[in-house]
């Protein structure tokens, strides 16, 4: 049995995804690996029921664990307060309690330079990012109260580090590491642990991205200097495993960068 058996975590943006080389190919079901492989119950979001489908029967069949799929999709045009809100009502009713709240999913126009970025594109990394993490952040908040939980943030070094063609998505990532510190300062009180983790992972979406945008591609991503990319799974799903711990946690409002074999740098 795991540490985080009897516990629940809500993890958007983890459908099935996978890479070429058939391993797991994105952050978020990497997550959702590592948790189940802890035991904990999983309520997983996103776009694609079919990815989702596929998620949820994988991980209960391999680690016996129970997993709830919500379509949920924040965007311009939908009553996001309403869509987040469903999640946590389904997931409260399913399980009775939420102990983890990883904002993973995330959507942007990529490799579009910022004088031609649109409108749509900028709404559309503003709002599946940041307006998300605000809508679960507020719907988990008491519930998260209750277990003494933690939150688990996603951010980008496209905000750190100014990366080329990626506006709006290094906009919504530096409004949510702003919008985590504050909830770590807030919510400590609370007994919330409240984090935000950088990665740098190879997943599907990169390759993607590579062959889509090759130019900016080559001046955003560099290899690290361990030589190898993240493993979505073993490192950064280990981490948020790491961050859910009663033994193991960082001063809440920590910035985490994750590379590849570099392990954590506050």
């Amino acid at each position: 049995m795991g540490f985080l058996t009897g516990k629940t975590a809500i993890i958007t943006g983890a459908g099935r995804a996978v890479l070429k080389d058939k391993r797991c190919g994105s952050i978020g079901y990497g997550i959702a690996t590592a948790y189940a492989k802890e035991g904990a119950n999983l309520v997983i979001t996103g776009r694609n029921v079919k990815k989702l489908e596929d998620a949820k029967e994988e991980l209960e069949r391999l680690y016996g664990i129970k997993v709830l799929i919500v379509q949920a999709d924040v965007n311009a045009g939908a009553d996001n307060e309403a869509v987040v809100n469903e999640v946590v009502k389904q997931t409260i009713d399913t399980f009775g309690r939420i102990d983890v709240l990883i904002n993973n999913a995330q959507a942007s126009a990529s490799g579009v330079p910022l004088a031609e970025h649109t409108t749509e594109q900028f709404d559309l990394a503003l709002y599946s990012g940041l307006y998300a993490v605000f809508y679960y952040m507020k719907a988990c908040y008491p519930y998260l109260k209750e277990t003494k939980g933690s939150v688990i943030n996603f951010a980008s070094g496209a905000g750190l580090f100014g990366n080329f063609g990626q506006c709006a998505y290094a906009a919504a990532k530096e409004g949510i590491r702003g919008l985590t510190r504050v909830a770590a300062n807030e919510w400590g009180k609370d007994g919330i642990n409240v984090n935000i983790i950088c990665p740098l992972a190879w997943t599907a979406q990169l390759e993607q991205f590579q062959q889509a945008y090759p130019d900016a591609f080559e001046k955003n991503v560099h290899m690290p200097p361990m030589g190898h990319y993240g493993d979505a799974e073993l490192e950064i799903g280990r981490v948020c495993v790491q961050l859910a711990s009663p033994d193991f946690k960082f001063m809440s409002g920590e910035t985490i960068t994750l590379e590849g074999g570099m392990g954590l740098r506050p």
